[in-house]
């Protein structure tokens, strides 16, 4: 359970990393991939903070956090500067892939698959015409 600091000092963090994050991708001149920071989850120390990305296309996901992590300092040290008035220290940022919206697409897939019951009544066995 988080408390409230820990939620506050998150929704801070998520705002101003995704706003780092998404100029470096301009600035490097990355386009056709959207990037977006979907839960920024603060540990009760306030120390180290998991940052969790959203990249569409997915399959750019493992490049981009990456090239995320090697420039995982400049990052930290932007953000530090951004939250210098409501930070004491800045915790450790820690970068993962959220695949929450593929795993929900790949879901939705197997549900509607090949064979749609609903467009195509004859596949049930119950709805068969004797």
């Amino acid at each position: 359970m988080e408390t409230n600091r820990q939620k506050k000092i998150g929704g801070v963090l998520q705002r101003d990393v995704a706003d780092v994050i998404q100029l470096a991708l301009r600035e490097a001149g990355i386009q056709g991939i959207l990037v977006s920071v979907t839960k920024v989850s603060v540990t009760t120390d306030l120390s180290i903070a998991k940052v969790y990305m959203s990249v569409f296309p997915h399959q750019e996901g493992e490049r981009v956090l990456k090239e995320v992590n090697q420039v995982k300092s400049q990052i930290k040290h932007q953000v530090a500067q951004r939250t210098k008035n409501q930070l004491r220290r800045m915790p450790e940022l820690s970068y993962f892939i959220d695949d929450s919206l593929e795993y929900i697409s790949n879901i939705e897939e197997a549900v509607k698959g090949k064979e749609d019951p609903i467009n195509n009544p004859d596949l049930l066995e119950k709805r068969k015409k004797k």
